[in-house]
């Protein structure tokens, strides 16, 4: 324990951390508007076009100084944003090629003027797509006694806006992002709340580029959103773990980029990642080892209640009550799954082996009687309301009687005519 702690025991680390926590959490936030609009292309769009806002802002300042930076830099990709959406609007122009044909644009723009204007500058393409997280804490500033990144002090206030805005615009923001329509038929603009989060975008971008650079700044803005939109259905939930899933991946990452002496962002980038894979195989509703195992159970709970159903049918027609175990497997397609249904009732007492064969209890009686009565009454209601031959109403009504509850039958009884004999004039269990 003592040498896996040992990257945290410096004041270093934890500036570096905390820079790289609020570049996260910042991203995260106006992230998550972005994955429920479905333009997460929108931030590496954004994070390509400022490039001719940073070279017309040192042209005209002849400055590196990050005050006119930030200004040339969001002006260009609210100018793009705008772009963007007239032609998706304007020009029938689909949303992914609009975004598509103005960050090549822009960037190509970005280009021609770093090479027309710019030549004699030394330019350090690492720095732009892999920021400069692993010196934010030697680069620093002193206040109350308190020396701080400089860094920070820049990202830290974009993140303060972001927290800000998304509270006081929180109903606007939610009701745009999932229904677009009905948010202007309230009476609020969603134009209006589109650029609003286009501006929190572009603002966030540009304050996270001296931390992880142009291309890294895509995957924050993106990925802990998507991690937490697998993991609840509710946006306060998804944008709580959003920030949390980015706080963990700067953790993770630093002491990864300290284990491998890498670059901290690029490593943040890659737990981020990992964080997401784990959320595609164990989010409980939509993960995929959640989707396998509640199919499983279903389709067990299915062939169990097949045997019940074929069982209860048999005794209708046979004196001896009982049905072949070889005979009920193949009924059902044979396999593993209907050998599991056969044992399983064994145990739970709802049926037993007599002689090679397979009957059911009194409790096993029990649990067949409803599921025979869903069958002929919904079988009745095809019959009776839609009309249906009778060769043509047991394949639905088999398929269906599983995921009828009381209530529903309770309304089936209501709409037929007859609830005491099926349309094949079989008896229909009483409930």
């Amino acid at each position: 324990m003592i040498d896996l702690l040992e990257p945290f025991r410096s004041t270093t680390a934890w500036w570096t951390i905390a820079v790289g926590a609020a570049t996260n959490v910042a991203c995260a936030l106006v992230g998550c508007y972005l994955v429920l609009r479905r333009m997460s292309l929108m931030g590496d769009a954004l994070a390509h076009a400022v490039l001719p806002g940073l070279v017309l802002a040192f042209i005209f300042s002849g400055s590196l100084n990050i005050v006119p930076l930030f200004i040339g830099a969001v002006t260009i990709g609210l100018l793009s944003t705008f772009l963007i959406q007239s032609l998706h609007q304007y020009g029938r122009v689909p949303a992914d090629a609009s975004m598509g044909v103005v960050f090549t644009s822009m960037f190509a723009l970005g280009v021609v003027l770093v090479k027309r204007y710019l030549s004699g500058i030394h330019f350090d393409a690492a720095c732009i797509y892999e920021g400069l997280l692993q010196f934010a804490a030697l680069n620093t500033v002193t206040i109350a006694g308190l020396e701080i990144p400089r860094t920070l002090l820049t990202i830290g206030p974009v993140l303060l806006l972001n927290l800000l805005v998304i509270t006081l615009f929180w109903k606007e923001l939610k009701l745009s992002s999932f229904d677009a329509n009905l948010a202007s038929a309230m009476g609020f603009s969603a134009t209006a709340m589109h650029y609003l989060l286009m501006v929190l975008v572009a603002v966030t971008t540009v304050a996270s580029f001296e931390a992880v650079g142009s291309i890294l700044v895509v995957a924050m803005l993106i990925v802990p959103a998507a991690t937490a939109h697998l993991l609840c259905d509710r946006l306060g939930y998804m944008v709580i773990l959003s920030c949390c899933s980015g706080v963990l991946s700067s953790i993770g990452g630093y002491w990864l980029a300290r284990l491998w002496n890498v670059n901290p962002a690029g490593s943040m980038t890659v737990v981020a990642g990992g964080l997401y894979g784990l959320a595609v195989l164990f989010s409980p509703r939509y993960g995929i080892i959640s989707t396998i195992s509640r199919n499983l159970q279903t389709s067990m709970r299915v062939t169990c209640e097949d045997i019940l159903a074929m069982l209860y049918r048999v005794e209708e027609t046979d004196a001896m009550h009982r049905l072949d175990a070889s005979s009920a497997v193949q009924a059902l397609g044979g396999g593993f799954v209907a050998r599991w249904g056969i044992s399983s009732l064994v145990r739970k007492g709802h049926v037993v082996r007599i002689k090679q064969g397979l009957q059911l209890t009194d409790m096993g009686r029990t649990a067949a009687r409803p599921l025979v009565r869903s069958h002929r009454l919904w079988e009745a209601y095809l019959v009776q309301h839609l009309g249906l031959p009778l060769d043509h109403i047991h394949e639905p009504a088999h398929r269906v009687e599983h995921f009828i509850d009381e209530k529903l039958r309770q309304n089936l009884e209501e709409a037929v005519d007859d609830t005491g004999r099926d349309p094949h004039g079989r008896d229909i269990p009483s409930g």
